[in-house]
């Protein structure tokens, strides 16, 4: 929702109205609108930092569709996991924060259509009232169905083959960090001790080496590391100013672009040709 507006501070409003003692944590409304993958990133990265019994408000594509064009629709949803609980439209995010793991529970908000007015600002008059009764104490029973299944947003998926990961930059930060969705546990995979070359954007951009910090190399020169989620990350060490930003302005990355992570073990041919 961004800060140039509004709509954040109705939010807490309405939840510090309603709520006694209640702790509001802001993750982000940075968001791209509509973008329920980046979403469901930026949930699953901070999450279980938060004590159980948390409830998360996701307000990205938050407006309900009810069978409008043909379609099976998307109803505001409750789900539980890992004893927290995450409200938001079953748009895709849940199969999207999931992967794939499953849900303790999943539960349709009732009577959300009764007040069509609330369809204006869906993630203030359906999705934080949800909230609201939750942490008020009312159980899911009483204003919420039992349901089996949700949906499943297309997302970018690192894939594995002989010799070779290809992954996605799947967020920048705001140190121009490139964030890829490349999980350490498929990179080791393929064995300690096996040379490997990160190709991105372009053939002349490699890494051949991880790192445990960012300092482990010289200011200004590439690095990758396995972040605190153990997903790969390619920076530049300090690389962030007021001109210029990181990565992503020094080799031109942007979400959805592909990187390459092709190894040469014992046996192989010494060098692999690039498909860039």
């Amino acid at each position: 929702m961004g800060l140039n507006d509004h709509y954040v501070a109705s939010l807490k409003g309405k939840l510090l109205s309603r709520v006694d003692n209640i702790t509001i944590i802001d993750i982000t409304h940075d968001v791209t609108p509509f973008d329920i993958s980046e979403a469901a990133f930026h949930i699953s990265s901070c999450y279980e930092d938060f004590p159980e019994g948390t409830i998360h408000v996701i307000g990205v594509d938050s407006e309900p569709i009810v069978n409008f064009g043909g379609t099976d629709g998307s109803f505001p949803t409750i789900m539980e996991y890992k004893n927290h609980f995450f409200i938001s439209n079953d748009n895709g995010f849940f199969g999207a924060f999931l992967k794939e793991e499953r849900p303790d529970s999943i539960w349709r908000i009732d009577d959300f259509i009764a007040d069509t007015s609330a369809f204006k600002f869906p993630t203030k008059n359906i999705l934080i009232n949800a909230a609201i009764r939750l942490a008020n104490g009312e159980n899911l029973e009483s204003f919420a169905t039992s349901f089996n299944g949700y949906k499943n947003a297309l997302s970018l998926t690192a894939v594995s083959e002989t010799n070779l990961i290809k992954g996605h930059v799947i967020h920048i930060d705001s140190y121009g960090n490139a964030i890829t969705n490349v999980h350490k546990s498929l990179f080791d995979r393929f064995g300690d001790n096996t040379p490997f070359t990160i190709y991105f954007k372009r053939k002349e951009y490699f890494i051949d080496q991880i790192s445990n910090t960012y300092n482990e190399v010289a200011q200004g020169e590439k690095v990758a590391v396995f972040n605190e989620n153990d997903y790969l990350e390619i920076a530049i060490n300090r690389g962030a100013s007021a001109s210029s930003g990181g990565a992503e302005q020094l080799f031109g990355l942007r979400k959805t672009n592909v990187v390459r992570i092709e190894f040469t073990p014992q046996g192989s041919r010494s060098t692999i040709e690039s498909l860039f």
